[in-house]
């Protein structure tokens, strides 16, 4: 995919903001689900179909970044990895609160993996939209 300039003087860019947003929003779709059902077992099946659904999202985007060029990798990888930090204490308290509640089973993989998406689907979209208004393309 090319980054370079449009007429405009716009550099276009592949959907990457957006389909990292549909993969957390299937996530968030999959934990309203889940929590609807509370107390009572909720259908793992959808969930866990919500959840397939947004990890191809999110394997989507890794194709896309593989075809990027003239883009600032620096500067995404300053800021991915300082937002990852973030979110991964962030995905870990809620992991932990699920795991002093006594989730367990197959709930508990699929709340671990919808967290997993939500700890990188969010900073992935925040540094590649500080990447994609950065100068320069490392």
């Amino acid at each position: 995919m090319s980054t370079a300039p449009a007429a405009n003087g716009d550099r276009s860019f592949a959907p990457v903001a957006g389909l990292t947003t549909g993969a957390l929003t299937l996530v968030v779709i999959g934990g309203i689900v889940m929590a609807s059902y509370a107390p009572r077992r909720p259908p793992l099946d959808i969930i866990a179909g919500l959840l397939g659904l947004a990890v191809a999202l999110l394997l989507t985007v890794i194709v896309i970044f593989t075809r990027l060029s003239d883009f600032a990798w620096s500067t995404f990888m300053l800021v991915f990895k300082w937002a990852l930090l973030a979110y991964v204490v962030e995905a870990g308290i809620i992991e932990f609160s699920f795991i002093r509640n006594h989730t367990s089973g197959s709930s508990l993989v699929i709340v671990s993996g919808m967290l997993v998406v939500f700890g990188v689907s969010v900073p992935t979209m925040i540094a590649f939209t500080a990447a994609r208004f950065a100068e320069g393309g490392t």
